[in-house]
């Protein structure tokens, strides 16, 4: 193994495979462009059907590569305005650096954030200054790995109320095509997924979760098949019979067409289930 994955990225082959493809009650869209000159267009818009409450964001970013810079511009629709500049293996290799704000000019709040990031053979490590009109958080993780087995620590550090309000742990094992991801977050919450990529079409996945002092054990499985070059289908279900549904087809380069569905296996002829439509260009 060369380098390990951050914190935040253990499990995630699992993970992914329970959320893409997915848009549960919404009606969504996505653009994407590039211009010439390398600047990068993002904008989404989405609508939710039971609350038709209708949002949006912007994001601009440009790539000055041989500097080793990336400029961010985003905004929502909730007047949120947002800075991020990043410089990258310029200071020293696998070195990553990230400054980024945050201005809503409704409520006048402000917010900063320090990002550091170093990566080398089997080590990966991250810290980030948070600051707030709640104070000053020191978020710190890091991974360490070795021949496909992982561990990792997460924790934060509030300034304020000198203590450590979060800790966590996770050990994992990684191949090219089978993942195990184990968690516990600050000692009464237990996790772990499985991810096996039984062959080039097929990818299936489990999890399970509990809390200390419940008895309630959350499970779930999930399978994502490769129809086609330009079609999936998705699926997957949970210990409450809740099934998701998922087909994603590509209508042409560039265009590409989601279709979800989740529904209650207690109760399908009570209605209450949800549909979900969205599209995506990218030029």
């Amino acid at each position: 193994m060369a380098v390990p994955p951050t914190y935040v990225d253990l499990g995630k082959s699992a993970r992914d495979v329970f959320t893409k493809g997915y848009g549960f009650g919404l009606i969504k869209l996505d653009l994407k462009t590039k211009s010439e000159n390398g600047l990068e267009f993002t904008s989404t818009g989405s609508a939710n059907t039971e609350t038709s409450k209708v949002a949006g964001s912007l994001e601009t970013k440009y790539k000055w590569s041989e500097h080793g810079l990336t400029f961010t511009e985003k905004w929502n629709t909730d007047n949120t305005l947002g800075t991020e500049i990043t410089l990258e293996d310029q200071l020293a290799k696998g070195l990553k650096l990230t400054f980024d704000s945050s201005f809503s000019p409704n409520t006048g709040k402000k917010s900063g954030k320090i990002k550091t990031g170093y990566k080398c053979d089997h080590i990966n490590l991250g810290c980030d200054v948070n600051y707030d009109i709640n104070g000053t958080a020191i978020h710190g993780a890091a991974v360490v790995g070795y021949e496909g087995w992982l561990a990792g620590y997460q924790m934060t550090f509030e300034a304020g109320r000198n203590r450590i309000t979060q800790s966590n742990f996770a050990v994992g094992y990684k191949t090219d095509e089978f993942q195990l991801h184990t968690n516990v977050n600050d000692g009464t919450e237990f996790g772990g997924s499985i991810y096996q990529k039984v062959n080039d079409q097929l990818e299936t996945a489990v999890n399970l979760a509990w809390t200390a002092g419940n008895s309630n054990t959350r499970f779930g499985i999930a399978a994502k098949y490769q129809i086609d070059p330009d079609a999936s289908f998705s699926a997957k279900v949970n210990n409450s019979s809740l099934v998701g549904l998922g087909y994603t087809q590509t209508l042409k380069p560039g265009i590409k067409l989601t279709l979800s569905a989740l529904l209650d296996g207690k109760n399908i002829n009570a209605g209450g289930h949800k549909l979900g439509l969205g599209l995506e260009f990218q030029a």
